[in-house]
């Protein structure tokens, strides 16, 4: 198991986001990540898949934005704000989408419950990164 927090603080070059931050939100993408891809796996199992397409969509646009993300905070490079502004910001909307119908399916299946809870931290992480670096 990788500790993200001890390896940024053993990179010599700190973000400007603080390590604690940007290890939170590497740590909660990767967990949103493997969320959205299992829960889209369940949907896609259930004898009602076909009414649960839109949030299969969404999760699975959800992994790939999270992915992205979670790559270019672990480069935790600040050589260029504007683009990881647009990044985290994209990230919060696909996260927002897919927690939004998942947890409308939450009471039903547990996939999505557990996927609603990932995606609501996931949310928030983008939330904590977007506040860090305007400062």
């Amino acid at each position: 198991m990788i500790h993200t927090r001890e390896l940024l603080d053993r990179i010599s070059s700190e973000s400007f986001l603080g390590n604690d931050v940007l290890a939170t939100a590497v740590d909660v993408l990767a967990e949103c990540e493997t969320a959205v891809t299992a829960c889209a796996t369940g949907m896609l199992a259930e004898k009602d898949a076909d009414t649960l397409r839109a949030a299969i969509d969404r999760n699975l646009d959800c992994a790939d934005v999270a992915g992205a993300t979670r790559g270019i905070l672990t480069r935790h490079s600040g050589h260029d704000p504007a683009l990881l502004i647009a990044q985290v910001k994209a990230c919060l909307i696909a996260c927002q989408h897919s927690h939004d119908l998942c947890s409308g399916h939450a009471q039903h299946h547990d996939h999505c419950r557990i996927c609603a809870e990932a995606t609501a931290r996931a949310t928030e992480a983008c939330r904590s990164v977007l506040k860090a670096v305007r400062g």
